[in-house]
């Protein structure tokens, strides 16, 4: 009988991406078919609730009220020498805050680790060099960009979502055997979502019309019933989904204009069945998060992107836009131009849901799993 390897999953709870890229992985060891027992944590438990703070509440501040002080911050951490006295600061502080992490690491035992996350990535770098952690140490970088946050010395590899991301990384001194480009973990329900019929079907939607689906409204376009109903005045025909997560208000905003639209309409709450909504839809308008992004390239679906963030957002932006899988709109008035481009152009739309198939990894988390089992000893 084959033990399975304990594989234990680091991320940050500092925007949603971190947190899902791990749940992917984890998600896909516990299929079975691969011999690997993951669990997943997340490092703002182990840290005090100051450093928490600063750490989460801090990044979320800046992102969603100041995000061209965010978009400075990118920069200068991006530029700043990993050995000055700026960064080996902030190496200390971090240290003396993630001391329980580094217990419950000992407690759990993994025969190998990987992080989601530069902070736990380069707080077990420094364990690897001191000679206090053997286990192997992987990195898996959640965006189409590389920060220099994500590389440090004593890692045993890393995971790339594209070739440019590994091309980057040697830039920075990584050993090209060390780096793997699988793409950015997706779940396991995106491989296979269901038919489009089926998915319809529950949904109580009409799988031969066409589908967009809005998923966050963002700075630039406004609330989301607004965006709504902005969209539905439109002259094209097409069913708009519209997911308000946890969002209480815009979902009873939504929901009393599908009132108004009840054969054109679909507010949805919070859901972990977004493959299910995905598999309905023809077009996406999202803002440009590594995860979404990745699990509509694994989906196939052209995106409209929208208020990146400065910094990683903007630079998935450009790849995805090089791509020729997305549109940007940079207000309500572009968005407006750019569906009616796409509703009035359907072989545009066509082309560039092949290109998003073409690169798309949805089968990234099983690739890691498999790289990190080889590799273990």
């Amino acid at each position: 009988m084959v033990v399975p390897k304990r594989i234990l999953l680091l991320s940050v709870s500092a925007g949603s991406g971190h947190l899902r890229a791990a749940d992917a992985l984890r998600a896909q060891a516990a299929l079975g078919d691969v011999a690997v027992s993951a669990c997943h944590l997340d490092v703002m438990q182990f840290v005090s609730t100051a450093f928490r703070k600063v750490y989460t509440d801090f990044y979320i501040t800046l992102v969603d009220r100041h995000p061209a002080l965010w978009g400075y911050v990118y920069r200068l951490t991006n530029d700043a020498p990993p050995d000055g006295s700026l960064q080996k600061f902030r190496r200390a502080i971090e240290r003396l805050s993630t001391r329980s992490l580094r217990r419950a690491i000992d407690d759990w035992q993994p025969d190998a680790i990987i992080c989601t996350h530069f902070l736990p990535a380069e707080l077990l770098a420094r364990m690897r060099r001191k000679g206090s952690l053997a286990c192997p140490v992987w990195v898996q970088v959640t965006d189409f960009d590389l920060h220099r946050m994500w590389v440090h010395d004593d890692i045993t590899g890393y995971f790339a979502a594209t070739a440019e991301v590994a091309f980057r990384m040697t830039a920075l001194g990584v050993d090209p055997a060390g780096i793997h480009v699988t793409g950015i973990p997706v779940m396991p329900a995106f491989r296979a979502p269901g038919s489009r019929a089926d998915c319809a079907a529950r949904l109580g939607l009409d799988p031969q019309r066409r589908t967009i689906l809005l998923m966050g409204g963002g700075a630039g376009l406004g609330k989301l019933d607004a965006v709504a109903e902005r969209l539905l005045a439109l002259p094209h025909d097409f069913q708009l989904i519209v997911m308000a997560g946890k969002n209480l208000p815009a979902l009873q905003g939504l929901q009393a204009l599908a009132l108004r639209y009840p054969d054109r309409l679909l507010a949805q709450g919070y859901t972990d069945r977004v493959e299910q909504l995905m598999a309905c839809a023809d077009l996406v308008i999202t803002k440009p998060g590594g995860l979404t992004t990745s699990e509509c390239l694994a989906m196939g679906l052209p995106m409209i992107i929208n208020t990146p963030i400065p910094g990683q957002e903007e630079r998935n932006a450009d790849f995805l836009l090089e791509q020729g899988v997305a549109l940007k709109a940079i207000d309500a008035v572009t968005l407006d131009y750019r569906i009616g481009l796409l509703m009035t152009h359907p072989e545009k739309l066509a082309d560039m849901a092949a290109k998003a198939r073409a690169l798309g990894h949805p089968d990234a988390a099983r690739a890691v799993l498999h790289t990190v089992l080889e590799h273990c000893p």
